[in-house]
């Protein structure tokens, strides 16, 4: 099939690869444009961008799908159909229709569960034993079209948002090109009414830990979090990002580092910290981390 793709960040970059090597043609790839980006602020290519340019690929990254010339030049293309992952920008009708087939989102969680811009954080910082990804046929709505194809997958007690990202682009890049190969036979289905949620952007404000919550609540913070924007505390006027913990034993006054392996007391429970960073440092298992912070036994941690 003749197919646009449309897609910026690393979640995206399998199901270009999948649709090149399942022998499509790909007429053009729409992304975000270069970002400043680094300590020096320059111009940076998203990874799709850097991956359609590997692939000889032509790029194009408009600010907007809405004036009537970035519509026309969309149209003319003359694509079947339009894939669509983590694009970042929304598709006006005209954009939508202009493929002979619509356009198919490529969706991170189980639908109507978990709509919008944040699926696997919150799926993960809920406490949901299972997620999975969804082929939509994409409409006006956020995320409301009617699902052609799905895949349920559980989430392990100790994942995080990155190891669960990749598992998800992986089974998304796999479910898409199955889903163009039965394109024909595949029959819509509505989403339901009931059970509805929203997935909205992280803010960072959500990122200080707040000690005084039940450790089960703490450790889905931390891994649901991990590795942006980091849940983290204060220690020493010094900020601490927490990328990965386990839930422990143990009580204590709220925030209480409990022994020399990082395990703290929470509102209810413990969570032992297993893997740490410093601002402009690399991260560090606890161990590690500890040889050089020295956090002692005693000490009281500073949250939300």
């Amino acid at each position: 099939m003749r197919v646009i793709f449309m897609g910026t960040p690393e979640f995206s970059v399998p199901v270009l690869d999948a649709l090149v090597e399942a022998g499509h043609d790909v007429a053009c790839v729409y992304c975000q444009p270069p970002r400043p980006a680094g300590r020096g602020k320059k111009d940076r290519s998203s990874p799709v961008q850097l991956r359609a340019e590997e692939l000889g690929l032509p790029v194009r990254h408009p600010a907007s799908l809405k004036t009537p010339e970035a519509q026309a030049e969309f149209a003319d293309l003359d694509a079947d159909i339009a894939v669509v992952v983590a694009y970042g920008l929304i598709l006006p009708q005209a954009v939508l229709d202009a493929p002979s087939h619509g356009c198919l989102n490529i969706h991170a969680s189980l639908l109507p569960r978990w709509r919008g811009a944040a699926p696997i954080h919150r799926a993960i910082m809920a406490g949901d034993a299972q997620t999975g990804v969804c082929i939509m046929q994409m409409e006006a709505g956020l995320d409301t079209g009617p699902v052609l194809l799905s895949e349920t997958t559980p989430i392990g007690l100790h994942e995080t948002t990155t190891e669960l990202h990749d598992r998800l682009s992986a089974i998304g890049a796999r479910l898409i090109v199955e889903a163009l190969q039965k394109l024909p036979d595949l029959v819509p289905e509505a989403q339901p009414d009931q059970g509805v949620t929203y997935a909205s952007k992280i803010d960072k404000s959500e990122a200080r830990i707040d000690w005084s919550r039940p450790a089960v609540e703490v450790d889905r913070l931390i891994r649901g979090l991990s590795p942006f924007p980091g849940a983290w505390f204060e220690h020493d006027g010094v900020r601490i990002k927490v990328l990965q913990s386990r839930l422990d034993d143990g009580d204590g006054r709220t925030g209480e580092v409990l022994d020399e392996s990082l395990r703290v007391a929470c509102g209810q429970g413990a969570v032992k910290l297993t893997q740490l960073q410093r601002a402009g440092k690399a991260a560090q298992d606890a161990d590690t981390f500890q040889r050089g912070a020295q956090i002692a036994p005693g000490t009281m941690l500073s949250g939300g």
